[in-house]
């Protein structure tokens, strides 16, 4: 037990000091320098999504591997000015969430796993708007998730601070507070999904991703042996970014909030300024993700690596398999799913008399 903690804490360690600007880094598959590459992990699977593709690989009951490629829709290369800083981190925070809800959707459908039959109200909906059953059905699974994101982390420690006004006149006093319950409250839920059998195998593929990334971006060849030596955490993690917005969301609430004892006014001045929270930090993010080595952004990255700590897992051999087969497929790179985990490829041909078996 000893050994396995002194060997987690050097592999933190070794994030902390020695990850190296991206763009910098050479691959030693193909030459170049590395593309940035981000991911999701998914029932049974990853997402992986590369400078042109997006790509899901999901391991199915029979071993067998699904994979589902398609080419990337970036916005601000139609309009330029959704890739400005401050903007481009909006816009990333919005379409995130909505492809996240749809790939969790699809990783379901292709893991075997039973998927939830559109409701009676739901096909109304979608007649009448002419939509697909299953995108009125994925659009009130953002709506709830919105709902009770927006009740957690934003109604309830906004009304706490509401009651502490009473008793506290400190504007900054009182925003901290309220940071420190938000904090909390966001721990504390991932704590309890975590031990949700279902949800830690999505961490141990949380996981794979972050090793298969490693692995690519430090230019090793892309193999379960080499991606399997790195650690779990990752600086440029959705985890990070969301212990970034709490903090940022602290200083921003603090500066130019209402301060209102009205707790609806309260809640309304803070979701009005979570755009102006997730583009900051969007930004934050973007620059501990590449900026040198040194003290300041050690501290930094240092709380959003402990957060992963609890929502990612070591993986097995199988998960890192299935997110190289991800990472590869989004870069492109040819045969990224081998022929004996494809669930389309047919068997070999007999063998001829006085022949070879033909693939």
């Amino acid at each position: 037990m000893a050994a396995t903690k002194k060997n987690t804490a050097a592999k933190t360690a070794a994030v902390l000091k020695n990850v190296e600007k991206t763009y910098e880094k050479k691959s030693a598959l193909n030459g170049r320098a590395c593309a940035s590459v981000g991911g999701q992990a998914v029932i049974e699977g990853v997402m992986m999504q590369g400078p042109d593709k997006i790509a899901l690989a999901v391991r199915q009951p029979d071993g067998k591997v699904a994979l589902r490629v398609r080419e990337r829709n970036v916005l601000s290369k139609k309009y330029p000015i959704l890739g400005w800083p401050i903007i481009r981190g909006v816009v990333n925070f919005v379409t995130q969430l909505y492809a996240g809800m749809k790939t969790l959707m699809q990783s379901a459908e292709l893991s075997g796993g039973e998927t939830e039959e559109p409701s009676a109200f739901e096909k109304k909906v979608a007649k009448a708007l002419h939509m697909k059953p299953d995108d009125v059905m994925m659009a009130v699974a953002v709506i709830l998730a919105i709902v009770m994101a927006v009740a957690l982390f934003f109604v309830l420690p906004t009304g706490i601070e509401s009651l502490l006004k009473r008793f506290i006149s400190s504007r900054i006093l009182l925003n901290l507070l309220g940071g420190v319950v938000r904090i909390s409250v966001f721990l504390l839920y991932v704590g309890l999904v975590s031990r949700l059998k279902e949800i830690h195998r999505v961490f141990m593929y949380h996981g794979a991703e972050h090793k298969s990334i490693f692995c690519y971006e430090s230019g090793q060849e892309l193999t379960v042996e080499n991606a399997q030596r790195f650690t779990t955490l990752h600086p440029r993690c959705g985890t990070s970014f969301l212990v970034i917005v709490m903090v940022i969301s602290i200083f921003i609430f603090t500066l130019i909030g209402s301060n209102s004892g009205n707790v609806f006014a309260r809640v309304g001045s803070r979701l009005l300024l979570l755009p102006l929270v997730a583009g900051v930090s969007y930004e934050i993010l973007k620059w501990l993700g590449r900026a040198e080595d040194t003290p300041i952004v050690r501290a930094l990255k240092w709380p959003g690596l402990m957060v992963q700590k609890i929502t990612t897992a070591q993986p097995t051999d199988d998960m890192v398999e299935v997110a190289l087969i991800s990472l590869k497929a989004s870069l492109g790179m040819p045969d990224s799913l081998p022929r004996h985990l494809d669930p389309d490829a047919g068997e070999p041909e007999p063998a001829a008399e006085g022949g070879e078996a033909r693939e």
